[in-house]
């Protein structure tokens, strides 16, 4: 438990990072979920005696006000050493109902804060000194394509990590509704493509742009971890630092191959390390470690999802065998990737998406998913790589996309005359 005095603080901010104070009244709704503000820069209007110019002059600082605000809330905050107590006290007791059921997560309120809480197991112990150390470091971060880490809290083996409460729903519930199997929201090739842009810019940046001297791994990557925002649908990643705050990522990771991770016993330790069955790359399953390489893999099953609208990994019945078949969208990519005709790879993507999408890119990026997941982590690309690749692929797709839509200067009627 970290209940004494020292935890309940939050780390000092910097002096770099030290922002003016804004007037409360500034701390619209409005502000607080926005994640990207531009401040106008604008001449300052000059005043005249008359009201309307009062007014305009009125509503021109309060929309300023209201942008150093949103500015204010999106930048990264000094991480929070929260007490058990006060975690406790926020998910009564850990009464209130969970986010899932396959999941130790609740939303609840700190600090007037909307915020998410996930409960995890520690690895190895975490003295409240170095989990300081580590959400220092991990809160300089920041990206528009993360979740945010607000802070987190300690107590037994147990660590309680805070994040923003994203709005909206996960990538694997709007791409598969079990109600309605017929429909989805990402029912535009366009935006599944915004989705693919934002997934790859956000890991990019965790690995290669945070500026910290800080090799920084996800491990988390799959459908369910990534939230579409309500309502622009843009893709947040979610669990942003958990690897190292868990102490997931360590030097010798061994294990028996369980549903939802691999675990393995050495002689001198045992370390979990976190997976889902059909995103995990096949070194982690051999009992190797988690590392840059094994995301980009994860990225690619990703991109499978969102071409092909499936589940990356399920068991179906097969009434001729009486037994379960395993289907992988890495195999059936593959298979459709190399037919000599565009038929097979338009069957096996999403009919939900009704053959309105760009034939070449989607071959394109369908070959970048399979070169993602490929078994050996060393002829897998570099994040950078992937990142540069969707976004091409992504204005592809826009011109694709302006070229064929209706002009909205006419009436169109598919009635009789």
């Amino acid at each position: 438990m970290c209940g004494n005095k020292e935890s309940t603080d939050a780390i000092p901010p910097s002096p770099a990072r030290r922002l003016p104070r804004t007037p409360a009244s500034a701390s619209t709704p409005s502000a607080r979920t926005s994640y990207e503000t531009t401040i106008s820069s604008s001449a300052r209007t000059p005043f005249y005696p008359s009201s309307s110019n009062k007014n305009s002059s009125t509503a021109s600082t309060s929309s300023h006000t209201s942008s150093l605000a949103s500015l204010r809330d999106s930048l990264p905050e000094n991480p929070h050493i929260y007490s058990f107590h006060e975690i406790a006290a926020a998910t009564n007791n850990f009464l209130a109902p969970r986010i899932s059921a396959s999941s130790a997560a609740w939303r609840c309120s700190v600090r007037d804060k909307d915020v998410v809480v996930i409960q995890r197991r520690l690895h190895r112990p975490l003295p409240t000194s170095e989990l300081r150390r580590r959400l220092a470091i991990l809160c300089k971060s920041h990206h528009a394509a993360l979740a945010k880490l607000l802070g987190a809290a300690l107590s037994g083996d147990y660590i309680y990590i805070v994040y923003e409460f994203v709005k909206g729903a996960n990538l694997f519930e709007c791409l598969r509704n079990p109600r309605n199997p017929e429909y989805t929201v990402l029912g535009t090739w366009l935006s599944r493509m915004q989705i693919a842009e934002d997934v790859a810019h956000g890991l990019e940046y965790m690995h290669h742009s945070t500026g910290l001297d800080l090799v920084l791994v996800h491990n988390h990557i799959k459908s369910s971890t990534i939230i579409l925002t309500d309502p622009d649908l843009r893709a947040k990643i979610c669990h942003f630092g958990m690897a190292e705050l868990t102490g997931e990522i360590a030097d010798e990771p061994v294990g028996e191959i369980e549903e939802e991770g691999a675990l393995r016993r050495s002689a001198s330790r045992t370390t979990k390390v976190e997976g889902t069955r059909g995103y995990m790359a096949p070194e982690i399953i051999a009992g190797g470690n988690a590392s840059q390489k094994s995301d980009v893999y994860a990225v690619g099953v990703v991109l499978l999802e969102l071409l092909s609208g499936a589940e990356a990994l399920k068991y179906r019945f097969d009434k001729r065998t009486g037994d379960y078949e395993r289907v992988s969208q890495i195999a059936m990519a593959a298979e459709a990737a190399e037919a000599e005709d565009d038929g097979k790879l338009r069957r096996w993507i999403d009919r939900r998406l009704r053959d309105s999408y760009p034939t070449d890119v989607a071959k394109k990026l369908t070959r970048l998913a399979l070169e993602c997941v490929h078994v050996e982590a060393d002829k897998r690309p570099d994040m950078s790589r992937v990142k540069g690749k969707i976004s091409r692929h992504y204005l592809e797709s826009k011109a694709w996309s302006d070229k064929v839509k209706i002009p909205t200067e006419f009436t169109v009627s598919v009635a009789g005359r």
